[in-house]
């Protein structure tokens, strides 16, 4: 059980130094996180084993997660239509629907959500914005 707890502590600390980087790094470090803790629960003869099996593919699938969150929200943002992705197997769908647009800040908000075997599993708002460069020039 104590080894079970410092995977834990090792995990979350990861997690931590992460949660500034790219969102792939992030996606990874949270997917690592859960899929770490998961896979110590579940191996009960052997937590370790369990946790580094699941902290791989859980970090597998949650930079994927991200990635594609990322650019499903950022195509919407660009082309104001809907996009939608689905895996290969039609278990999983990624939605993301453009909302209104602020033309005063420059940003867009898209509503995504995800479905795994027909059960929605995210929904949320986010903003993206376009990005504008300011140089000082003397």
């Amino acid at each position: 059980m104590k080894k079970a707890v410092s995977l834990i502590v090792i995990l979350s600390l990861l997690t931590l130094i992460v949660g500034c980087a790219p969102h792939q790094y992030e996606g990874a470090g949270i997917g690592g996180l859960v899929g770490g803790v998961a896979g110590a629960l579940l191996d009960r003869k052997n937590p370790w084993r369990g946790g580094i099996i699941g902290a791989g593919l859980g970090a597998v699938a949650g930079a994927t997660l991200a990635d594609i969150s990322v650019r499903g929200s950022r195509e919407a943002a660009r082309s104001g239509k809907p996009v939608e992705y689905w895996t290969d197997d039609r278990r999983g769908r990624y939605y993301a629907e453009p909302l209104e647009y602020d033309e005063y800040t420059k940003c867009r908000k898209i509503r995504e959500r995800v479905w795994e075997d027909g059960r929605l599993i995210k929904d949320h708002v986010k903003e993206i914005c376009e990005g504008q460069r300011y140089e000082r020039r003397y």
